[in-house]
């Protein structure tokens, strides 16, 4: 571009290559940082231990939370996805968010959705579990959580088992719904919202007594 500019000769990259080669010349670089480039993934994506260590079984409600993200498909070739949290107490989905994206807005907005629900003390002395995706390792959700003086719980890389709450609820969730007349994403959110109305308030689970979840939270409240 500078040879076109100042000479008016117009040269290719394929040709200027030639040259730089027949004649050795080598192109000055700016080389990249490798520890400022590592220091700066570290600060945008940090995991931390797994805290919760499986003991899925919990008997106080809001104490510890499981949450991840799942794909939806609907009307042929189309994706949603959905972020749930769910409470390992009642099992009730405390928050949740449906998007046609898979960004960090996503998970942000359903454990915003959760914590609004619970007060200052109530937050300091709850746990959230989640994997090591991405959405969980950025700094937005871990600054999030520690505003709020929240334990932050991670699964072991690779390991879909140390969060299998929240994958079980997924796998219930997906046999609920009927995506055949979804033709957007607010469809999808519809459905989603109406699924999960029913699995937190009418559908029963023999692990709760017999009771839904919601119902259930009433119950220990006595």
């Amino acid at each position: 571009m500078v040879i076109e500019r100042k000479e008016g000769l117009v040269f290719n990259v394929k040709k200027i290559a030639r040259i730089k080669r027949k004649y050795g010349l080598e192109t000055k670089i700016r080389r990249k940082n490798k520890y400022r480039e590592f220091k700066k993934k570290q600060q945008e994506h940090e995991t931390c231990p797994n805290h919760l260590n499986r003991e899925f079984v919990q008997i106080t409600p809001d104490k510890v939370y499981s949450m991840d993200i799942t794909q939806i498909n609907y009307n042929g070739s189309k994706k949603a996805y959905l972020a749930a949290v769910k409470d390992l107490c009642t099992n009730e989905i405390v928050g949740k968010s449906v998007s046609n994206r898979i960004d960090i807005n996503l998970s942000n907005s359903a454990i915003d959705k959760a914590l609004k629900r619970l007060s200052s003390k109530e937050k300091s002395n709850l746990m959230i579990h989640s994997d090591q995706g991405f959405h969980f390792t950025h700094f937005s959700y871990r600054n999030k959580l520690k505003k709020n003086n929240i334990v932050q719980s991670m699964s072991r890389k690779g390991n879909c088992i140390d969060n299998a709450p929240i994958e079980s609820f997924f796998g219930h969730l997906k046999d609920l719904l009927d995506l055949r007349s979804c033709e957007n994403i607010n469809d999808v959110k519809k459905e989603v919202t109406k699924q999960i109305n029913y699995y937190n308030h009418r559908r029963p689970q023999l692990g709760l007594e017999k009771m839904p979840p919601s119902e259930y939270r009433r119950h220990l409240s006595f």
